[in-house]
């Protein structure tokens, strides 16, 4: 082998070695530039990112806890209507890795489970392997939480939960990029389900949460 070779072989070998870590290097900058760029402007996604900013403020809604663990901190990589994937929905993306614990956000009622998927990838056709959690609760609202675990649920239909209980772990299933949590909030409105925005408890108080910022749940293990 010439130096020339060794070289390129080095090069490649380095590439391999760090080929996921640029991957999600050049995923979070897309996100950035997508999260920055105009979304959808009607009216309610206009009303959320208001919320998200203190433009308008709402001491009403109900305080949400972050789905994860106490003292633990994931970024929100995608939010209210952003450009990537949440074009049209008011869905928040919590970056984290495979097998991270999630918590019932609010209280309730299981509704739904699906944990048989195995497969997950940026295709729409994987979209059918999502593994999920939907949890119903008591002022006609619910909650679901997706691309979770291959059988890494932890209750089941029927089963009420309180705020802050285990209920299941991340993954990577479903129609997704990188490992992630995606959670969305719905309320019963003439017979169909609107999504919502919600807030959320933080160290500094009862929040919008905003993309690419990084939210610590607080309170006592």
């Amino acid at each position: 082998m010439n130096r020339n070779e060794s070289k390129t072989g080095h090069a490649l070998h380095l590439y391999s070695m760090y080929k996921p870590t640029l991957y999600l290097i050049a995923m979070f900058f897309i996100l950035l530039l997508l999260n920055s760029c105009a979304v959808n402007k009607s009216p309610e996604a206009t009303r959320f990112r208001a919320l998200q900013k203190g433009k308008i403020k709402d001491d009403s809604s109900y305080v949400y806890a972050l789905p994860f663990a106490v003292g633990t901190k994931h970024r929100l990589v995608q939010g209210y209507f952003s450009r990537f994937t949440h074009r049209n929905r008011a869905a928040l993306d919590f970056k984290m890795k495979k097998g991270t614990a999630i918590y019932a956000a609010r209280g309730g009622v299981v509704a739904r489970v699906k944990e048989d998927g195995d497969k997950g990838g940026l295709d729409a056709a994987y979209r059918q392997y999502g593994n999920n959690i939907i949890i119903n609760h008591n002022d006609g609202t619910r909650a679901g939480y997706w691309h979770l675990q291959h059988n890494g649920i932890v209750v089941n239909v029927g089963d009420t939960v309180q705020q802050g209980q285990l209920i299941g772990y991340s993954g990577n299933t479903g129609y997704t990029a990188f490992p992630h949590l995606h959670f969305i909030v719905w309320k019963s409105e003439a017979g169909s389900w609107r999504q919502i925005g919600t807030r959320f408890q933080t160290r500094k108080g009862a929040k919008y949460l905003r993309p690419l910022k990084k939210y610590k749940r607080p309170g006592k293990d």
